[in-house]
């Protein structure tokens, strides 16, 4: 990967609210795409980006961030239904019942 060596990722550098609205995003182009391969890419990265901003807010009691993770949670459960992913989906709905 070119970008890899050359520029390093600014996610590092994102705050709690940036990660979850890069999950929100990820999410929207993966509803836009009409690829089924680039959409479950995207799906996987909202899952990461969701992943790091849990653990970027693990010991902190933040209800509108929390709220926001399980809104995307139950956003990924629904498309991912909506593609046959039953299973996937059924994860990341309990997920998301787990949060909110």
């Amino acid at each position: 990967m070119v970008f890899g060596s050359v520029i390093s990722s600014p996610r590092a550098n994102l705050s709690p609210h940036q990660i979850l609205d890069l999950a929100n995003t990820y999410l929207d182009n993966a509803r836009r795409t009409t690829d089924l391969n680039i959409a479950l890419v995207l799906c996987h990265d909202t899952e990461v980006s969701l992943s790091q901003v849990k653990r970027v807010t693990k010991h902190v009691d933040d209800k509108v961030i929390r709220d926001g993770i399980a809104t995307v949670y139950l956003g990924l459960a629904g498309f991912l239904e909506s593609q046959g992913h039953r299973v996937e989906a059924q994860t990341f709905f309990k997920k998301s019942e787990k949060l909110g």
